[in-house]
């Protein structure tokens, strides 16, 4: 399940999530699914800068809380995979953990394994992974529109690594 999140900034113990953006992949294909979330306090201007989202635009989505049953079921016994994941994964975990859930889940950060797959490249920020494999990006900084960069990024590197070398340099 390739996730990204947006967030009212980066400090997972004082802000809070904005939107989730999923792409679940199976045996029977690739399904979306995100929404916006009512952070329960206000988006500073950098932060609608940069994703978009503004106050007004979350007054009337779930709050988290009211997400995390659907949030638990699509993420129960799925692999984590994320662009930094200790960011993504962090969040997740204090939201539900601010709930009285103790949210627990095996992670992948794409980050890293890009480092492994590509020792030869020095940089693997999302930008600069779109950039490299020609990969389009609808919104970036939207949470769906990444999840789905993710999802296109697992892609092309199965087609330039056999599955044996992806999952060698997976580190669970």
């Amino acid at each position: 399940i390739f996730v990204d999140l947006e967030t009212t900034g980066a400090n997972f113990v004082n802000d809070r999530i904005i939107e989730i953006g999923i792409v679940e992949v199976d045996q029977h294909g690739a399904r979306e699914w995100s929404s916006l979330v009512n952070p329960g306090r206000e988006i500073s201007p950098f932060i609608t800068g940069l994703t978009g989202i503004d106050t007004p635009m979350v007054a009337s989505a779930p709050s988290f809380g009211q997400l995390a049953g659907t949030l638990q079921e699509k993420l129960r016994g799925r692999l984590f995979i994320a662009h930094n994941a200790r960011f993504d994964y962090g969040f997740l975990k204090h939201e539900f953990k601010r709930i009285g859930i103790d949210f627990r889940a095996t992670s992948l950060c794409t980050v890293k394994l890009s480092r492994k797959l590509f020792p030869g490249h020095h940089r693997h920020s999302l930008d600069t992974l779109v950039a490299r494999y020609g990969i389009a990006v609808g919104d970036r900084h939207r949470a769906l529109a990444d999840a789905r960069v993710l999802w296109d990024l697992w892609r092309r590197w199965h087609e330039l690594h056999t599955e044996e070398a992806i999952w060698q340099a997976v580190d669970l």
